[in-house]
């Protein structure tokens, strides 16, 4: 099959850009039916700006997640499409390559080797948002109301047939990247907390681990006492073994309110996002 022969819609989602990102979408999404529109109240973040995308994709096969900046190449799309006319429900791209610095490449590959260790569910290492997912799958992934959401591992906990494919993604062309560090640990942490029960069993055995230092701490000090006549003098054991103590309850207190903040949030039931307007063939609705 030729990509001539497919139906295509390509819905540009505008995440309340500070450029002219906005102007060019109206532009082409009002010159060229093929094209929606979909501009958003405010700034939500790129994985809310996807699902927005997703709620208002009309495609009756399948539809294709892909960001912006094409680093990912959208001529994987018949590839794609040969698989899922195989029966594959999510076919997904797999970063064989990257072309950013090498602390980004080193931060990537660490935190996706990482996250396989200790999630519930075997999301795929050094893959992406980049993928065709059936019609049933994007069905599933807007009922799914997460808040703080990590679309590759919803993706993959939903299920049915998948299959990667190794691809070279190419530098960013133009513009820069508007992933910031303090997102991409966003991210993660969303991609960590949403799909383990990891962090909560390892302040279990950090508790362990004190109660466990603080026995044989109290037994030497036992046995010193009574059989040398001897205590040991000074601040600096007692200043160790505080300090010590306020660490791990500062950080099981952290790790717990990573939890709360989740149930926070979702238990609000606010929409994840709110559309400023659309434009779907030509025709202008505002929200």
């Amino acid at each position: 099959m030729q990509l001539s022969q497919l139906e295509i819609e390509v819905v540009m989602v505008d995440d309340a850009s500070t450029d002219n990102t906005a102007q060019l979408i109206n532009q082409i999404a009002l010159t060229d039916e093929r094209y929606t529109g979909l501009f958003l109240a405010r700034n939500y973040g790129h994985q809310i700006a996807l699902t927005a995308g997703l709620t208002v994709a009309r495609g009756s096969e399948a539809v294709m997640i892909i960001d912006g900046d094409l680093q990912d190449p959208p001529e994987l799309l018949l590839t794609f499409y040969n698989y899922l006319a195989e029966g594959y429900d999510v076919i997904y791209g797999i970063r064989k390559k990257r072309k950013e610095n090498i602390f980004k490449r080193f931060g990537y590959y660490l935190f996706y080797r990482i996250q396989r260790k200790i999630v519930n569910i075997n999301i795929p290492l050094d893959s992406g948002d980049f993928s065709l997912v059936s019609r049933r799958v994007v069905n599933i992934l807007n009922q799914m109301p997460e808040e703080s959401r990590f679309i590759r591992g919803m993706r993959t906990w939903i299920g049915f047939k998948q299959i990667g494919l190794e691809y070279e993604r190419d530098k960013r062309v133009a513009g820069s990247s508007k992933y910031t560090l303090k997102m991409l640990i966003r991210l993660a942490y969303n991609g960590i907390f949403n799909f383990s029960d990891f962090p909560i069993k390892v302040i279990t055995s950090l508790g362990f681990f004190t109660i466990s230092v603080s026995l044989i701490f109290t037994l030497v000090v036992l046995i010193k006492r009574i059989f040398y006549n001897d205590v040991p003098q000074g601040y600096t054991s007692l200043l160790l073994t505080i300090t010590l103590f306020s660490g791990v309850q500062l950080i099981s207190l952290g790790i717990i309110g990573e939890y709360v903040y989740r149930i926070f949030f979702q238990v609000k039931g606010r929409p994840l996002f709110n559309i400023r307007h659309k434009i779907i063939e030509k025709e202008l609705f505002n929200e």
